[in-house]
């Protein structure tokens, strides 16, 4: 059989490419810079006795609503959960923050803590003492502002929603934080909106992480509607308010 006379070539190139491998990608990047600017109007609780005593720091409650609180109208906001329970006459012993989410969004961590910052700058806050909680999409936005940041917080209490294990079990840099950060989850066994097995994935997430202070709370014949009666319950904010991060790890800003 006659051969090509390009073979030996082909042969050449052959035993040169193994060296030639290491070279067949060149390196490069890219970078995208973006400045966005974004408005959450909130509600403020600020207690009684707030003004009389300039020394005294009150710790804070950041709550946030469900998907069918968005919008423009901010009285939208009281119609579930601590802002609406102040409506109703409760004077809580600290500071309650109930941001409004804009129209068709979804809650976004860099704002949320941009108006946590925003508040503590201008009031006279407890740091050791600031407490993260909602419902629904709420929920999902405390399970995300919360495992990505839990050195700003003293406990959680996310209702009825879900989050990305992911942001728990790789926690990393965070790992020692989460693992002692009280959190108290709720939901209803007979939801229809957003099934009980999303909150079952985070907290199982949570104690694989080696958090031993997680509690599930099921309620048996409830559906999407889980947190009436927890926020309802005054043993829910006897407990909230008596977590503090002070001595649990090294505080960071």
């Amino acid at each position: 059989m006659s051969r090509s006379p390009l073979f030996p070539l082909l042969c050449l190139l052959l035993l040169c490419g193994s060296g030639l491998r290491a070279e067949r990608h060149s390196k490069a990047s890219f970078t995208l810079r973006q400045t966005t600017e974004q408005k959450y109007d909130y509600l403020i609780h600020l207690p009684e006795g707030y003004a009389a005593d300039e020394s005294a720091r009150w710790p804070v409650i950041l709550f946030l609503h469900g998907a069918g609180e968005r919008g423009t109208q901010l009285s939208k906001v009281a119609v579930h959960g601590p802002p609406r329970l102040v409506e109703a006459g409760t004077n809580f012993p600290c500071i309650v923050v109930s941001p409004q989410c804009p129209t068709n969004q979804r809650w976004n961590d860099a704002v949320l803590l941009g108006l946590l910052d925003h508040v503590i700058a201008g009031h006279r806050v407890d740091t050791n003492r600031v407490y993260l909680t909602g419902l629904s999409m709420g929920g999902y936005g405390t399970w995300s502002l919360g495992t990505r940041h839990p050195h700003r917080f003293a406990a959680l209490a996310p209702i009825c929603g879900g989050g990305q294990t992911i942001d728990v079990l790789l926690a990393d840099d965070r790992a020692t934080e989460l693992r002692a950060m009280p959190v108290r989850v709720f939901h209803g066994a007979q939801d229809n909106v957003v099934p009980l097995s999303e909150s079952e994935a985070m907290v199982n997430a949570m104690r694989r992480l080696g958090n031993k202070s997680t509690e599930l709370t099921v309620y048996p014949d409830a559906n999407h509607d889980s947190w009436s009666v927890t926020y309802g319950n005054p043993e829910f904010f006897r407990w909230l308010l008596a977590q503090t991060r002070q001595g649990r790890f090294q505080a960071r800003p």
